[in-house]
């Protein structure tokens, strides 16, 4: 299948291997921002209902291909499946976000977590993956993805989103074995997700560390890192003829670039808080790397979101291995005409780093 590829570049720009141009693709591109998007989850009802309905998940996974020249399409679908699927009570209340009814907070609780099988209690997503690959018809690579176990187990013993993260900081302060227990059943159930994804279609993967920058140094290395250090380990890194890329994205992860460069992921993502050329030249292009226009520069005219773009690329300079992309997930309200503008900015602006 890969093979047939008609635009590499992502997988290309991850390996550090020579572009003709940067490749862009944008975190949360098929989302609320979109007409379409929201017409489809209308008629699906809700959002559990889009992501666990194959037909619905792989419609909106495509929809932002027929806006825009992407370089990727992104698996529809979220970080909270592997709790949902160990039947912990996910809902989904609008403008309130995830909740569960069945919070983790004890060790028997965690004790009690089932052991996952990805092609039976997650069938949907990797049904969604195979049907996915089909209709893009090899014209750009299919992203997947996961949660880090830490990132999910604040959702798990919160019981949903946190400011304080108040429980899960008191587990791990105060029932340290606990919480690794906790994150070790998550670690498992992610990687073996993740190789599902991978043996399914997907051909790059993506960590997703959402709250990893409200550790403490210390606690961050022992309680988020190295466990996502232990999935790339453990993931399915050559499949159907190719390298299968995974990149690690910690939101606030900035000020650990040689920790996470020594966890063994292809690329790392960066939000706009650090600089593209500062981190380049920690890494050492031992990674490439993925980022970072700030989201809500999609909020100003055109010709600023053309200036900002361009010292994006700048930051980073002349060479390969720079995946474009935007510091975190784009935002519900932003104008789709502005994104097109991002992506149109890439293409103009970046073939001269690549000469």
């Amino acid at each position: 299948m890969s093979a047939a590829l008609e635009n590499d570049l992502l997988l290309r720009a991850l390996l550090r291997e020579p572009t003709p141009r940067t490749p862009v693709w944008m975190m949360r591109q098929a989302g609320r921002y979109l007409p379409e998007y929201r017409a489809t989850r209308a008629r699906a009802g809700s959002f559990l209902a889009l992501c666990t309905q194959p037909d619905y998940a792989c419609e909106v996974t495509l929809q932002p291909l027929a806006r825009y020249p992407l370089d990727a399409a992104i698996l529809f679908s979220d970080i909270l499946t592997i709790p949902h699927a160990m039947q912990l009570g996910l809902e989904f209340e609008t403008g309130a976000g995830p909740t569960l009814a069945r919070p983790v907070r004890s060790g028997r609780d965690i004790d009690a977590l089932p052991t996952l099988d990805p092609e039976r209690e997650l069938r949907y997503v990797l049904d969604a993956v195979r049907l996915i690959r089909r209709e893009l018809g090899g014209r750009v690579p299919l992203i997947g993805f996961a949660g880090s176990p830490w990132t999910v187990a604040t959702y798990m013993v919160e019981g949903g989103s946190s400011r304080t993260f108040a429980r899960s900081k008191a587990l791990l302060y105060g029932a340290p074995a606990d919480l690794h227990r906790l994150l070790e059943r998550l670690t498992r159930a992610t990687m073996d997700y993740l190789n599902a994804q991978i043996l399914a279609g997907v051909q790059a993967v993506m960590l997703f560390d959402t709250w990893g920058g409200a550790l403490a140094p210390r606690d961050y290395l022992d309680f988020s890192l190295a466990y996502m250090a232990r999935i790339v380990d453990g993931l399915v890194r050559e499949h159907d003829g190719r390298r299968v890329p995974a990149i690690l994205f910690t939101k606030g992860g900035g000020q650990w670039l040689e920790p996470l460069v020594r966890a063994g992921a292809d690329a790392l993502g960066l939000d706009w808080t650090t600089d593209l050329g500062t981190a380049r030249l920690a890494v050492r292009e031992r990674v490439a790397l993925q980022g970072n226009l700030d989201p809500s520069v999609l909020y100003a005219p055109p010709a600023a979101i053309r200036a900002q773009v361009a010292r994006v690329l700048a930051s980073y300079g002349p060479g390969h291995g720079h995946v474009f992309n935007l510091g975190h997930g784009i935002h519900p309200d932003v104008n789709p005409e502005h994104a097109g503008a991002m992506i149109a900015a890439v293409h103009e602006l970046s073939p001269p780093y690549h000469a």
